[in-house]
């Protein structure tokens, strides 16, 4: 009966779970909460307290000094800067900051949207490591003049955890360096960005990322010598935790919105709205995110003074909630907007149509997915995942628009099994994959509804027509 580890360092806390590999039972939860500061367009986190939020995480388990192996899921694209000594010269910055919104564009401008999708695999926007990088570059020259070491969130605990900076595919693909088309390092933005390659953390593709060291062992109760997987993102670690096969698709709802399909081939979207994203193993994920989803909705309803389920289905409100500027579409600088009100609006219909709002937007990219992927098909079930799955609303916001069956597991901590699947390869052999569908249990199935596509038509030309004024700074 070996044990085994999987952690999930998020936006707003870090989990772990300590996994039975025989039959994927959880025999053991910890949770630690994380803080997020900025405002203006920044969020900020401070990378030590990541550290120090596994360790508390793991005790909590009661487990952790048990298992066999460990592996790290955490959010993707953050901005984590070391000095030679590995310690951080800064605070991270997160993948929803957008302060780099300038830099976004200029690093399109530079090189063009086409060779982007097409060399790299993503187009920039804000929420991408490069754009952090180049702001960085350009508002706090000394700090990144002292930055010996680049990297994301799960790198900097796979350096704590193992004394070696490494990274994984899935992960790196997110980056704007690093391509799922060549599977590579891209030198021509390298030089462009003045980085070494030196400088960033090696990808690790099959094999561990190490193993435990002895410091880390003392320091934070994991075992010593055990081996670290090498990690990834939290959508690439979620697929691997929901087992996906080739052309599934998901739907993650939380503090974002993600939208992601397992291929077996790059996609390119000169669009920018569907990234080129590789996998955590030797598969893609083209994937794409909204900046505002549940905690966007739940904010609505607060301002209404309503439950988050109070919702009145009907009237015209078409609310677009981007209430953190918008990555999918890509407005930066946008506000949150309603339109079509009258006076026998009801604060009810008015959260409904917040509720539609956010999932029309998810639900076009996953046109755009099934458009790319040519895999994705009208009767694939959706996966629906995160916080929002549970939501009564949500599941029939997201039927009303998209016709599509619905597939939802239990609630759990997808991201962190996706990593202790991951950790179970290393131990047991096998795909991360193979396992988690081996531990999987039943889904609820929630057949598909005949869809109102004048609905859908109507928040598509709202956002259109606001799209300008969107794009204007406040």
């Amino acid at each position: 009966m070996p044990l085994v580890a999987g952690v999930d360092s998020s936006t707003q806390a870090t989990k772990v779970v300590v996994v039975d590999t025989d039959d994927g039972r959880v025999v053991a939860r910890g949770r630690a909460a994380h803080t997020v500061t900025g405002r203006d367009g920044a969020r900020e986190s401070d990378p030590a307290s990541w550290w120090d939020a596994l360790a508390t995480a793991r005790a909590a388990t009661g487990r952790g000094d048990a298992v066999a192996a460990i592996a790290v899921g955490a959010q993707q694209h953050g901005l984590v800067v070391l000095d030679d000594a590995g310690d951080p010269l800064r605070p991270a910055k997160l993948w929803n900051d957008t302060q780099s919104a300038a830099q976004a564009t200029a690093l399109v401008e530079h090189f063009g949207a086409s060779w982007w999708a097409e060399q790299v695999g993503v187009v920039p926007v804000p929420s991408i490591t490069a754009t952090k990088w180049a702001w960085l570059r350009e508002h706090e020259p000394e700090v990144a003049a002292r930055a010996a070491t680049v990297c994301l969130p799960h790198d900097f605990l796979n350096l704590r955890l193992t004394g070696r900076a490494v990274t994984d595919r899935g992960d790196a693909s997110g980056t704007g360096w690093w391509s799922s088309h060549h599977e590579g390092l891209e030198s021509a933005v390298l030089e462009h960005l003045g980085l070494d390659p030196a400088q960033v953390p090696e990808v690790v593709v099959g094999g561990p990322a190490g193993e435990v060291t002895s410091a880390a062992a003392e320091r934070r109760g994991i075992p010593a010598g055990i081996p670290v997987g090498p990690g990834s993102g939290d959508n690439a670690a979620a697929a691997m935790g929901l087992g996906l096969r080739s052309g599934d698709a998901a739907m993650s709802l939380g503090t974002s919105g993600t939208v992601f399909a397992v291929g077996d081939r790059p996609v390119v979207d000169p669009s920018g709205v569907v990234a080129g994203f590789a996998d955590a193993t030797d598969r893609h994920l083209p994937l794409a995110c909204t900046l505002n989803c549940t905690l966007a909705v739940d904010r609505i309803a607060e301002l209404l003074g309503l439950d988050r389920e109070a919702v009145e289905v009907g009237g015209d409100a078409v609310v677009l909630p981007y209430l953190d500027g918008e990555r999918t579409p890509n407005l930066p600088h946008a506000r949150g907007s309603i339109v079509g009100l009258t006076h026998e609006t009801t604060a009810g219909e008015i959260l409904w149509g917040a509720y539609l709002g956010a999932s029309h937007a998810l639900l076009v990219a996953v046109d755009r997915i099934a458009e790319l992927t040519g895999a994705v098909d009208e009767g694939t079930p959706l996966w629906l995942v995160g916080g929002g799955a549970a939501g009564t609303a949500w599941r029939r916001a997201i039927a009303t628009l998209s016709g599509r069956p619905l597939r939802i597991p239990p609630p759990d901590e997808w991201v962190a099994l996706g990593a202790a699947a991951q950790a179970a390869s290393l131990v047991e052999g096998g795909s991360p994959y193979d396992h988690a569908r081996r531990w999987a249990p039943p889904a609820e199935e929630i057949d598909p509804i005949t869809p109102d596509p004048a609905l859908g038509e109507r928040f598509a030309a709202v956002a259109g027509d606001l799209e300008a004024l969107n794009r204007r700074e406040w």
